[in-house]
């Protein structure tokens, strides 16, 4: 297969890589700092047309492929990996709104996603349900032309920043799991909902909380998809933003390991350069082929996706392997840089923080490896697993 980017996706590669080198790159641990991501920022990007380039043209997207999304991702997260959590968010969200949601919803807000006016966020989690995300229990009771939203969500990236968001509720029994639960669009800036703000040590411009919904009135016309069929039809959305979090880690990494072999070409020990040791010079060598591999998997996933291939198993690789793998060589690149790198002037620290949490969020690594083992052997492997 060819892998070559055609001369468009370079020109949208330069653009986010020019704007990542100038305008995110010198303050990218400054901002990590802050608790709100900076919307000033987020609105340049968008002018770029940095944000929701694979939106549908018919709802002010570009109609780009998703690996044209990917290549913007890795750029940016290369500079700053919080702030591709916006572009993360848009062509996830983006894509859930443009599919499922009424054609109302989607040019009211989308536009709005790919301009960095607004953010779509995503309330699946629930507190006693991470892993086992068709476990919910907030509701959604029919009244009137339109349903009341009861319960909480936890884990929200955005959770106190997002200004809408794609709820997923109960509305059949509990017994009824994945077939029992439907997903709605709510605007985030009415009355009846509160919103909580967790103390993470990584990704704090974009924030981690939960949502409380007290009695929440969301009109018919905000159901996604079918009512009772929410999650099985736009839970298949995850395969994207899989392959597209592969590319995101990928970026800090890469800048890690870019800035790891120029201080090993400059740092002397013994009278050499200590890129001469082997010690040193290995370990890079190692991580430069891991992440050679990994993107080429992640942008694989993606043209799968664009071909309207089965890609299920391969955004799972991405998913548990990457994050996993790619904050070991940020780690190595701190190590690489001694004394130095052990100091919070250099971005070492933050980069591994920040990408951690793509460990767990989204799906766990042993998750993802169920979901591999599923495609490959189909249900036997998950009906094996709850027996043991």
């Amino acid at each position: 297969m060819n892998y070559a980017l055609s001369e468009q996706q370079q020109a949208f590669r330069d653009a986010a890589a020019r704007f990542a080198k100038e305008r995110l790159a010198p303050h990218y641990q400054a901002r990590a700092r802050e608790h709100r991501i900076d919307r000033a920022m987020v609105a340049e990007m968008g002018a770029l047309g940095l944000i929701g380039a694979d939106i549908p043209e018919a709802y002010g997207g570009l109609g780009e492929s998703s690996v044209t999304a990917g290549v913007i991702i890795e750029q940016i997260a290369y500079a700053d990996f919080n702030a591709s959590y916006v572009q993360l968010l848009a062509s996830l969200m983006g894509g859930m709104v443009a599919q499922h949601a009424t054609p109302e919803v989607a040019r009211h807000w989308l536009p709005k996603v790919v301009s960095g006016e607004a953010i779509i966020g995503l309330g699946l989690t629930e507190p006693r349900g991470g892993s086992d995300a068709a476990n919910l229990i907030l509701r959604a009771e029919r009244s009137g032309n339109g349903y009341r939203l009861n319960g909480e969500k936890t884990s929200i990236s955005f959770s106190d920043q997002c200004d809408a968001a794609v709820i997923f509720a109960r509305t059949g029994k509990v017994e009824d799991g994945a077939r029992g639960v439907s997903a709605f669009f709510v605007d985030m800036n009415q009355n009846g909902i509160t919103r909580t703000r967790f103390d993470d040590i990584g990704t704090r411009p974009v924030g981690r909380g939960s949502l409380f919904f007290d009695d929440v009135f969301v009109p018919t016309e905000c159901l996604m998809a079918e009512e009772n069929k929410g999650f099985s039809k736009i839970m298949s959305g995850f395969d994207y933003s899989r392959a597209l979090i592969g590319l995101e880690c990928i970026g800090p990494a890469q800048a890690s390991v870019d800035e790891a072999w120029q201080y090993a070409s400059e740092r002397t020990a013994f009278a050499r350069p200590i890129a001469q040791f082997q010690g040193v010079s290995f370990p890079l060598a190692e991580a430069e082929t891991q992440l050679t591999m990994m993107r080429q998997l992640c942008y694989y996933t993606l043209s799968l996706r664009d071909r309207g291939l089965a890609h299920t198993a391969e955004a799972a690789m991405c998913k548990w392997y990457v994050p996993k793998t790619t904050c070991e060589i940020i780690h190595q690149c701190l190590l690489t840089h001694g004394h130095f790198g052990y100091t919070t002037d250099l971005p070492f620290h933050q980069r591994y923080l920040d990408v951690m949490g793509l460990q767990i969020g989204d799906g766990t690594a042993q998750i993802q490896k169920l979901v591999i083992a599923r495609e490959k052997v189909g249900r036997i492997a998950v009906q094996y697993a709850k027996q043991t």
